[in-house]
């Protein structure tokens, strides 16, 4: 075999266009026998998201796999650690509270406006990333890419935010230099890097729809499940990708006795022409990108810019 990684890419896209078997339980497991650059051998499995969220499902292959070091023990995930107020009573303490809940309603009004504007006629510029109608039913292509998520939490730790934060910032600035290449020439990308160019028009509107789980949400019981996917597929369609970011094990995990190279969860079947998956898994962070193959030909180009990002941003924070 030429190309294990393009046979693994070229088996994967051509899953996303073969519909599941609805009559058999709603997904497959698929063990390529391969050796690619990162893994021995590659098990993919396919899930219908009628079973579950990205978070669930993960927590569904995590519950079936254990430690490395112990084989007896489950992965363990790091948890949230709440943000300590600087204000423990008193009038600075009561400010705190009023100025907290103003700001929550007004930027639940601000939400709620963009929200009924984007499902009305907002739609986001037509760019190189941007999807035509009918893009949910083109195959997709997927490629990922592993970095060091101790450099995220360099970036983390030096700019004072969370780990959501630090990876938004990547992906805007790597979206950024992908667009600025498409937009004006090879040579002038050091240019843009140093801030001398940017050949993305002025005023275009990009936005991301972050994937969360809505089913629990009263909107879906109180206009019923169908209006609800109808509002909902209106607002995904005029934005021009999909987001999201899982949390992962965070020491090496085995599946069966088999130790695990990576995880790369993504998903088709969305109106985006690019999704984009962050995992984090023990030192590790995936970026997976779920991409339409005519919008975006070059998707390890994609994977390069985000990296390069990535690597400038932590060089940026090293200094500050």
């Amino acid at each position: 075999m030429d190309s294990p990684d393009q046979f693994v890419e070229d088996y994967i896209s051509n899953l996303s266009t073969i519909p599941l078997n609805l009559s058999k339980p709603l997904w497959e497991m698929h063990i390529l026998n391969v050796k690619t650059l990162d893994a021995e051998a590659i098990a993919v499995f396919r899930i219908h998201h009628s079973l579950g969220d990205g978070a669930s499902l993960i927590s569904l292959l995590l519950a079936c796999t254990r430690q490395t070091s112990d084989p007896d023990a489950l992965p363990s995930i790091p948890a949230r650690q709440r943000a300590g107020s600087h204000f423990s009573g008193g009038v600075w303490w009561l400010f705190f509270a009023i100025w907290t809940m103003l700001r929550l309603i007004w930027n639940t009004l601000v939400d709620l406006v963009l929200f009924l504007a984007t499902m009305l006629y907002l739609e986001d510029t037509k760019t190189p990333l941007k999807g035509a109608y009918g893009v949910e039913l083109k195959p997709k292509r997927f490629v990922h890419r592993t970095v060091s998520l101790d450099d995220i939490k360099l970036v983390k730790n030096a700019m004072n935010m969370t780990i959501n934060d630090a990876i938004m910032g990547v992906t805007q600035a790597g979206l950024s230099r992908y667009l600025n290449r498409k937009y004006g020439d090879q040579s002038e990308i050091e240019d843009v890097e140093n801030g001398k160019k940017n050949k993305i028009p002025k005023n275009i509107r990009l936005r991301a729809s972050v994937l969360v789980n809505v089913r629990p949400t009263p909107g879906i019981q109180l206009f019923g499940a169908k209006a609800s996917a109808a509002m909902a597929r209106r607002v995904v369609s005029n934005t021009t990708l999909a987001f999201s970011n899982v949390v992962g094990p965070v020491e090496e995990i085995s599946f069966y006795g088999h130790p695990v190279a990576y995880i790369a969860p993504s998903v088709y079947g969305s109106p985006h022409a690019l999704t984009i998956h962050f995992q984090s898994y023990g030192s590790k962070m995936t970026i997976v990108l779920a991409v339409d193959p005519d919008v975006i030909p070059d998707p390890h180009e994609l994977c390069d810019d985000l990296e390069k990002s990535l690597e400038i941003i932590k060089d940026g924070a090293l200094v500050i």
